[in-house]
């Protein structure tokens, strides 16, 4: 189902972006709208550069102490996909390019791609050891009130009471 809404938001970009730029261009010209499509792009690129540029500095400075850079590598993925929108020419996709570009508006997305795509897609893989919520509620799929659950299997052992032989 979700994919579904992915291809839809692929599909209405494009025709958002077409239409408004037939309005654009009908309020002020065809050459101005040009024109303000190539200043955004080439001003969202420079924007992109250099916040990518910053980024790489930070992601060289966590791995030099060690920290692991899951910030920065968001960053840099966020800031690939605001370059790629802000290379389609089109003013809605220069919007959200900016919006994937500039650090005050990147911050919240990458907030809410943690907690709606990562976090999830992390605790499916791990089995709930990633958001330490593994063993919250007692051990995975315990039901105790199963017959097949018994406290009889369990065995009170201390250091004293078996024996290992070498041989």
């Amino acid at each position: 189902m979700r994919l579904r809404w992915v291809f839809v938001l692929l599909l209405l970009i494009p025709l958002t972006d077409a239409l408004l730029l037939v309005v654009v261009a009908d309020a002020v010209g065809a050459p101005a709208t040009v024109a303000l499509v190539v200043l955004t792009g080439i001003v969202g690129m420079l924007l992109v550069r250099a916040e990518g540029r910053h980024t790489v500095r930070r992601l060289q400075e966590k791995l030099a102490t060690g920290d692991v850079p899951t910030k920065e590598l968001m960053d840099g993925g966020l800031l690939i996909a605001a370059g790629a929108f802000l290379l389609t020419p089109g003013l809605v996709t220069d919007a959200i390019g900016f919006l994937l570009g500039v650090p005050l508006t990147r911050a919240p997305i990458r907030a809410l791609l943690e907690r709606t795509v990562v976090g999830p897609y992390l605790e499916r893989k791990s089995g709930g050891f990633v958001t330490g919520g593994v063993y919250t509620g007692g051990f995975p799929n315990e039901d105790p009130s199963a017959d097949d659950f018994r406290n009889d299997d369990v065995y009170d052992v201390d250091s004293g009471s078996y024996r290992v032989d070498d041989e």
